[in-house]
């Protein structure tokens, strides 16, 4: 069955690895990116499969020229993935409010708009399917990345609620959690604008981390990925809704889930089936 795939973020990385094995599935596919010159190769490509779509995610009128160019091109949108996204470096005290903005703009507000777009298309043909590209970020925290971590958590959150509210309708929705892949993710991350000398040594080392990713052949291949997603979507049995992708993925999140339980029996043990005594005297 051929499927109309909205793929958001295309320039590079996961998006654009998602657009490419959707194509060569024989899908056809609208795909995204803030410069159409950067979605060229993609079309040369894949001819008549391949929509260009230019895309500033923070751009509501771009955002329903997207859904509407997609519906006109294909008849109709029965994949959604909302992988565009950025990253910005900086403690909580560092990120300033217009950059906190900023990040939940793309990270939240951007694919839950795309998301309110296509749901009616969805809704009156019986099917589709959301899939809305989380991260490790999504289920447990790292320092220096309050803003990307905060954006994640709350998308993570709405798809719950939203995965909830649709199925009635024969919509499905997936939140897929990469592990760490080979993307220009730390050669875009951006960093807050004032940045504090005392925090250099409680995240100096995770922001070096970042940098190279791209060309580190230790991490994952972003076609790997793009797989994986492939497979949610053609698959006939019930998934599950968060879906840890690569192995880095699974060992990090069996951690966080460890310490989850560890955290929650200390509490409950704290606090017990009732409130806190008052305190002595």
């Amino acid at each position: 069955m051929e499927r109309r795939w909205l793929v958001t973020g295309c320039s590079s990385g996961l998006g654009r690895a998602v657009a490419t094995a959707a194509a060569r599935a024989g899908d056809r596919v609208a795909v995204t990116a803030r410069k159409a010159a950067a979605l060229e190769e993609l079309v040369r490509a894949w001819p008549g499969r391949v929509t260009p779509v230019e895309l500033e995610l923070r751009d509501a009128d771009q955002c329903e020229r997207a859904v509407r160019t997609a519906v006109e091109r294909m008849g109709g949108i029965d994949v959604l993935v909302n992988n565009a996204g950025s990253g910005l470096f900086g403690t909580v005290e560092e990120v300033g409010d217009a950059e906190l903005r900023d990040q939940l703009e793309t990270l939240l507000v951007g694919p839950w708009r795309l998301t309110r777009l296509v749901l009616p298309l969805m809704r009156a043909q019986g099917h589709g399917h959301v899939v809305n590209v989380s991260s490790l970020g999504g289920r447990m925290a790292f320092p220096g990345l309050a803003s990307y971590v905060a954006g994640k958590y709350a998308l993570e959150g709405m798809s719950q609620a939203l995965a909830a509210e649709v199925a009635p309708f024969g919509v499905r929705v997936t939140v897929a959690e990469p592990g760490v892949f080979a993307t220009r993710y730390g050669a875009s991350l951006a960093e807050a604008a004032h940045r504090l000398p005392v925090y250099a040594e409680a995240t100096g080392e995770m922001l070096d981390g970042f940098r190279g990713m791209e060309d580190n052949q230790e991490y994952g291949r972003p076609e790997d990925f793009a797989d994986t997603v492939l497979a949610l979507v053609a698959s006939e049995a019930a998934t599950p809704l968060r879906v840890p992708i690569g192995e880095d993925a699974f060992a990090y999140l069996e951690v966080a889930e460890e310490a989850a339980r560890e955290e929650f029996a200390a509490a409950r043990a704290l606090v017990g089936p009732g409130p806190l005594p008052p305190p002595a005297g």
